[in-house]
């Protein structure tokens, strides 16, 4: 109970602080694939490298390979689309909700069809998903 309490209140903080910063802004996102405003695809820049050494320099051990699923490309890009139209990742949906945003409502659902669907799609077509779930 006391972990989940700091865990809400951590996360109560970030999504006050990534709301406040204009990170949950749809017209911020639009200026940052449009390559217009290049504060926000820094930050993101700076996060990938920071997350890509620390991943290096726990994977150390010599002859590690790991191959990368054939879903992530394809998944990336949908991703990267989805974001790009409604200027909002799964955790900014949650901060524009915060905000009374009605676009993060209408995303919110648009994520939940898109899990289910890729389930049902998944099921019907029996697709490795790559993860221990399946």
């Amino acid at each position: 109970m006391k972990r989940a309490a700091i865990t809400g209140v951590v996360g109560i903080v970030f999504g006050f602080v990534i709301g406040r910063i204009g990170f949950g802004d749809w017209a911020e996102v639009h200026r940052m694939h449009l390559f217009a405003d290049l504060r926000m695809f820094i930050t993101f820049a700076v996060g990938v490298a920071g997350s890509m050494a620390g991943f290096f320099l726990l994977i150390r051990p010599k002859g590690y390979k790991r191959k990368v699923h054939k879903g992530t490309i394809p998944g990336s890009l949908l991703f990267g689309l989805g974001w790009a139209i409604t200027g909002a990742c799964p955790a900014i949906v949650l901060v524009q909700l915060g905000h009374g945003q009605l676009a993060g409502a209408v995303t919110g659902a648009g994520i939940v069809t898109g899990v289910w669907l890729q389930r049902k799609v998944q099921e019907r077509f029996r697709w490795d998903s790559g993860t221990c779930d399946t």
